[in-house]
């Protein structure tokens, strides 16, 4: 994500800057799939963003993640599946950034429903996650881009990487 920001405001003080658009414009749609960073095994997402203004796009996501652990010497699977949906604020317009990228930040609410092998007591219980994140997505072309996103209490607990499509 810095080596993005980095490359971005490079491009920004060399003069580089073409004119700056929303990457998702009012009325238009993408889905985003990819992978999570978590200590909690190796979170898979995939999203859909929907453009209902300029600068803001309003989204759904669906995720899947398992992990192992073990509590007093007992050796768990547990499964975690999420539906969360998430408003962001795309800053290409007010930082007149390129429009091969795209800057955003937002919050997310969603409902995780945790699933453990046996009897497990321990702190993993389904309910509500309530978090921000922020990202950048680098489009190769009009269509296909890359996203890094960073945050809290969602799918990730900490970091996504995917890809984006736009329809």
């Amino acid at each position: 994500m810095k080596k993005q920001l980095l490359v971005g405001a490079i491009l920004l003080v060399t003069g580089n800057v073409a004119l700056a658009q929303c990457p998702i414009a009012k009325g238009q749609a993408q889905l985003n799939a990819g992978v999570g960073f978590s200590n909690f095994g190796l979170p898979v997402y995939v999203g859909f963003d929907y453009g209902v203004h300029k600068d803001i796009t309003l989204g759904a996501e669906v995720s899947f993640r398992s992990y192992n652990n073990m509590y007093v010497n007992v050796k768990y699977k547990h499964s975690v599946i999420g539906i969360a949906g998430n408003a962001n604020y795309h800053f290409n317009s007010i930082l007149s950034i390129p429009t091969n990228w795209d800057l955003y930040a937002g919050l997310n609410v969603g409902y995780y429903i945790y699933n453990s092998s046996g009897y497990y007591d321990g702190a993993a219980v389904s309910g509500v996650g309530v978090g921000g994140q922020i990202g950048g997505r680098y489009y190769f072309n009009e269509k296909v881009g890359i996203n890094v996103e960073v945050g809290g209490a969602n799918v990730g607990g900490g970091g996504k990487l995917g890809i984006s499509v736009k329809l």
